[in-house]
């Protein structure tokens, strides 16, 4: 029975994680959009880069998925680093912005 399920949810992630990055992205685009920049926008505009990222990964699994396209075995791994790396820089970014307010 778990194993069904497992297999279930395996299928369905993918369809649902991009309906849930979809509102997501439109906070950002609102985010962005705002009047105000006041805010310090560089590490958002990295996160955004990462989840735009993460969305052509999750489109290219339901198109592997579908059978529509074949993925080689690389592109996923290497997505997730660029991804990874992203929000390293990003919290050095954001850190580095602290360390200077506090001065």
């Amino acid at each position: 029975m778990t194993h069904y399920l497992a297999s279930c949810l395996g299928i369905v992630a993918p369809y649902y994680n991009l309906i849930l990055v979809t509102i997501v992205i439109m906070q950002f685009m609102k985010l962005f959009s705002l009047k105000s920049k006041k805010a310090y926008l560089k590490p958002w505009k990295l996160l955004f880069i990462a989840i735009l990222i993460y969305v052509a990964e999750e489109v290219m699994t339901v198109l592997e998925g579908l059978n529509i396209v074949e993925v080689s075995n690389l592109t996923f791994p290497f997505l997730e680093t660029i991804i990874i790396t992203l929000f390293i820089y990003m919290l050095l970014l954001q850190r580095n912005y602290v360390e200077t307010l506090r001065k």
